[in-house]
């Protein structure tokens, strides 16, 4: 590494080289054979690479590189443990659903029928909203309706068909 900082391209090529194995055995030795072996190794060398500027040649160059080779490991695990806890491989993944018919288990009448008790202005905004798939900005311009005024509209539309459905309003 001091033949590294001094500018030897050879020598840092080298370095590099024999810390991969390094970092793999290490990683291997505290964690098993992981699938994540080579992002580990892959994140320590970046890490070595960014800091070889802060390595002292007085003093052994082994403890430096375990440290920050530790610190990566960790990170990468834990990484590894939270995506792996939200996401599945695609070996793993259910078979998806056949295609289900547009609107089942949706009483479309029913839902009609609450819309159109809603104040005019509420079933215009919900209807470009939900139905014409409007934007809040376009809603308003045809209504000529700020967005903030477009969003409270909605807001107080939805809660009534909500309370016409018979869901549960308690919560708004």
């Amino acid at each position: 590494m001091a033949r590294a900082q001094q500018g030897d391209r050879d020598a840092y090529a080298e370095l590099l080289v024999l810390a991969t194995g390094t970092i793999r055995r290490l990683v291997r030795s505290r964690w098993g054979d992981v699938a994540w072996v080579d992002d580990a190794v892959q994140e320590t060398l970046m890490s070595i690479h960014k800091a070889r500027h802060t390595f002292d040649p007085a003093r052994p160059f082994v403890p430096w590189l375990y440290a920050i080779a530790g610190n990566r490991i960790i990170d990468v695990a834990r990484r590894e443990r939270r995506v792996g806890g939200r996401e599945f491989g695609m070996d793993e993944l259910p078979e998806p659903p056949g295609p289900a018919e547009p609107n089942a288990g949706l009483d479309v009448e029913r839902i009609r029928a609450a819309l159109s008790q809603l104040p005019e202005r509420q079933r215009r905004v919900i209807e470009g909203l939900k139905f014409k798939d409007e934007s809040v900005r376009e809603v308003g311009a045809r209504m000529q309706m700020s967005d903030s005024a477009v969003k409270v509209t909605a807001h107080r539309g939805y809660k009534t068909l909500r309370r016409l459905l018979g869901g549960d309003d308690s919560e708004h």
